[in-house]
């Protein structure tokens, strides 16, 4: 039987580790060219080493996302190898948190790159060859997922810049989707919750000993490829039908 993204390509970015690296093997499963973006490069070839010996595809593209000019060269470099793209994943994320008064707005500067603006370059890049996949066979329609965070829903202490990049990229999702919906590319937002991965690594001892880390003790929360299996089912759907926004939370998380 033929696979669902026979024939398409996808770029995914953060795909070094966690939900991006998960998206990238399910998307490879499902028969599509996947084009592997982050910036560690020695991650990204044993990925891409893992989805080549389960028989797929894969392109690794050594990319800091945040400098415009490599966001473009990764899309260019995708092109130039597969001659087309259908499916963008925008995943690469950052979340540090902490309250605002005393913050190192430095964290902050780094959170807005990565999460605002690494996603508008990259997408600003890949919409026309979106634009032109979505009138070609074989499904004549491309797919823009950006991955949000339940933290773009319901803001809370701590939380204060990531929410503000997280709420910003849930509006820059609807309204993309207005743009181009009609000529059938379908713009959606998957919204995780609590996910076992790096994200929270990143952050300050005292953030992840008080924060971070009693959450996770005390819950069942999800797994990478609980997401990659939602971002499969988005991209997936039929030519006429989007799903515009997708809520995956833990079922224990309030």
């Amino acid at each position: 039987m033929t696979s669902t993204l026979t024939g398409t390509v996808a770029l995914v970015t953060g795909a070094s580790s966690g939900i991006g690296a998960a998206t990238a093997r399910q998307l490879a499963a499902q028969g599509a060219f996947v084009a592997l973006v982050a910036r560690r490069k020695d991650r990204l070839e044993a990925l891409a080493a893992e989805i080549e010996q389960a028989g797929g595809i894969a392109l690794v593209v050594e990319a800091d996302i945040t400098d415009r000019l490599q966001a473009e060269g990764a899309v260019e470099q995708v092109i130039e190898r597969f001659g087309r793209l259908d499916i963008l994943v925008n995943n690469a994320g950052l979340m540090l948190l902490g309250p605002v008064e005393g913050a190192d707005t430095e964290e902050w500067d780094r959170m807005i790159a990565v999460n605002v603006q690494g996603l508008l370059y990259t997408t600003r890049a890949a919409l026309p060859h979106l634009l032109q996949a979505a009138e070609l066979d074989p499904r004549q329609v491309a797919d823009i997922v950006n991955v949000g965070s339940y933290a773009g829903r319901v803001a809370s202490k701590g939380f204060g810049v990531y929410n503000a990049t997280k709420f910003g990229v849930h509006a820059f999702t609807e309204s993309l989707r207005q743009e181009v919906t009609e000529r059938h590319v379908r713009v959606g937002v998957i919204e995780p919750g609590a996910v076992e991965s790096e994200l929270g690594t990143h952050n300050k001892p005292e953030i992840r000993s008080e924060v971070i880390d009693p959450f996770f003790e005390g819950a069942e929360v999800l797994a990478a490829e609980d997401i990659a299996d939602g971002v499969a089912y988005m991209v997936t759907r039929p030519r006429h039908a989007a799903v515009g926004e997708l809520w995956i939370m833990p079922t224990e998380q309030a």
